[in-house]
């Protein structure tokens, strides 16, 4: 499904950069092709020949328990099955409530199968936050972490939810590691509560795995159908879902291979420390370490000494993350004393990457730090910096292959910016995605008919094709990663009784990302409680979009049509340092 006018209808232009002159094809890479043969097939068809190819290599470890590729294909095939029998078919949505975890892999590839579409979500998510998204994409069948089952069963009966499948976490772990948590000790009382909770009146996931494997004749997915709806504040700040095709996410999986060339199949080792219910830690672990054969290390959450753990067994050699998580890990590894030095290549993105980051990781690695750039509407990743000699800290790198850029006129996408010039960056190339999920409206904001997406963040790029940022048109906070939406945390505020209007903004935070900072007017008769508010806010947010601060102001400042100026609002408190 694609939003827009066919290909072979497109309307001529001219941007400053075209196919034919892509100025940043010289500052490749060695071996970096400008262009890659666009894949014909699913990513069902994409991960059973993983299966064939790499069956007896181990595809997943999870504290240690070991999964190959063709135990993981018969994992993939019964669940499949198992959902087919409740009903799951073709175009339906099905839910994953899930954090990172063997279960989770089998579970989105089997929705796959049945031509059926993944909807991704944040575990940690609120009642109120799951209902949103919810009602917009209408899915009946779930697949969630047994600690979250309650939180979906509470959901209002309008919802429908017919099948609820729970997933213990604990069952994908060795026995061993079992048999601990078992133990009548507080640590381990502790870890077992933190990993699992019993949930009732579900379908368990051992029971969704009893059935034979799906017959071969059943329907396969092609490759423009919908794979994926990943939720996203866009460039709006309302949370829609992107609609993002097996093609989108199947040749970003390849342009990623194509850009670091000298990974090898079948002896990588990838650590999974990005959640994969974000598009980041999607791509990079559920396709692109698949499609290399590679071990894939999954961690539910990250944690230093999970990483350190595990790097003394299984020592990664690509570890996609973003900036926090190379320091944190850095600096411990120096303080212990722990070698990293097998880890090659990182590609750091979702939020800048500080230039002392990339000093010290190297430092400790030997390998490469890098810095990409991508959204949620792109699969996500469209440029990135070379793996190689021609990278530069600082900027956000080089178009991937197959893909145009354009820097325009924000206020009028006809005109382009010379080089040198700051504009608003516009994208094209097949990991675009389809649009928003029943929102045609939004979808024509920012995609425009021949095919180029409008990112909102305005951009510069140099003479050799490098692309810098320099600001952003909207409004969304990057915090650890994630972005926040301003106005769904004013609309969580709001709801507190003191509170008579506020706005939301992101200031400068100490890791090199944004802290959520909420300015308030305080109702007549009442006083500024912030733990008051930031707690209020816990019940109705998850953690990260929980403002870090909490400032009290007479007045918000507002337009001549009677809008808040978050901008003058974020400026002000900069100017006077709250």
């Amino acid at each position: 499904m694609r939003i827009g006018i066919d290909a072979t209808e497109r309307l001529p232009m001219t941007p400053a950069f075209s196919l034919r002159s892509r100025p940043w094809l010289a500052s490749y890479a060695e071996g970096v092709p400008a262009d890659i043969e666009l894949p014909t097939d699913s990513l069902v068809d994409f991960i059973e020949n993983s299966v064939a190819r790499f069956g007896r290599k181990v595809a997943l470890e999870f504290f240690g328990h070991e999964t190959t590729y063709r135990e993981l294909g018969e994992q993939i095939d019964r669940a499949a099955e198992g959902l087919r029998r409740l009903g799951v078919k073709h175009g339906d949505r099905v839910a994953l409530v899930l954090p990172n975890c063997p279960q989770h892999i089998a579970a989105f590839y089997a929705v796959l199968r049945l031509g059926a579409i993944v909807v991704e979500h944040n575990p940690l998510y609120t009642p109120r936050e799951l209902r949103h998204q919810f009602e917009d994409h209408g899915a009946t069948v779930v697949i969630a972490w047994d600690k979250v089952c309650q939180t979906i069963q509470k959901m209002p009966d309008d919802l429908a939810v017919s099948h609820l499948i729970s997933v213990d976490l604990t069952r994908a772990m060795p026995l061993s590691t079992r048999a601990l948590l078992r133990l009548p000790i507080s640590k381990a009382r502790d870890s077992r509560n933190a990993l699992h909770a019993k949930a009732r009146n579900t379908v368990t996931w051992e029971a969704l795995l009893e059935h034979r494997r799906i017959k071969k004749s059943v329907p396969r997915p092609s490759v423009n159908d919908i794979a994926l709806l990943q939720y996203t504040s866009g460039t709006t700040g309302t949370p829609k879902g992107a609609m993002l095709t097996h093609l989108n996410l199947h040749v970003n999986a390849l342009q990623g291979r194509a850009w670091v060339p000298e990974m090898a199949e079948g002896t990588e080792v990838v650590y999974g420390v990005l959640p994969m219910f974000h598009a980041y830690g999607l791509t990079l672990c559920l396709t692109f370490a698949m499609s290399l054969g590679a071990r894939l290390v999954l961690l539910p959450r990250f944690d230093v000494d999970l990483v350190l753990q595990a790097a003394k067994k299984n020592p990664p050699t690509f570890l996609p993350a973003v900036p926090p998580i190379y320091q944190r890990l850095a600096v411990a590894a120096k303080e212990r004393g722990v070698d990293l030095t097998g880890i090659r290549v990182a590609i750091s993105g979702a939020m800048t990457l500080p230039v002392p980051t990339v000093e010290l990781w190297e430092s400790m690695t030997g390998g490469l730090l890098v810095e990409g750039y991508g959204l949620t509407e792109t699969s996500p990743i469209a440029l990135a910096n070379p793996v190689g000699p021609t990278r530069r800290a600082g900027s956000i790198g080089l178009p991937f292959p197959n893909t145009e850029i354009r820097i325009v006129d924000p206020e009028d996408v006809d005109v382009d910016r010379a080089t040198g010039e700051a504009g608003e960056l516009l994208i094209r190339g097949p990991q675009v995605f389809s649009g928003y999920w029943r929102k045609p409206d939004q979808t024509r904001d920012v995609l425009l008919p021949d095919g180029w997406f409008r990112t909102g963040d305005i951009v510069s790029i140099d003479e050799d094709g490098f692309v810098s940022v320099v600001d952003r048109i909207k409004e969304l906070i990057i915090t650890g990663g994630f972005n926040v939406s301003p106005s769904e945390v004013e609309d969580a505020v709001r709801m507190h009784t003191s509170v008579k209007d506020v706005a939301v903004v992101g200031l400068p935070g100490e890791k090199g990302d944004e802290d959520v900072v909420a300015a308030v007017v305080v109702k007549p008769g009442h006083s500024l409680d912030e733990k008051s508010i930031r707690d209020f806010c816990r019940d109705h947010l998850a953690a990260y979009k929980v403002p870090r601060r909490v400032v009290e102001i007479d007045e918000l400042p507002v337009s001549l049509i009677g809008k808040v100026l978050r901008r003058t609002v974020r400026d002000d408190l900069l100017a006077t340092k709250q």
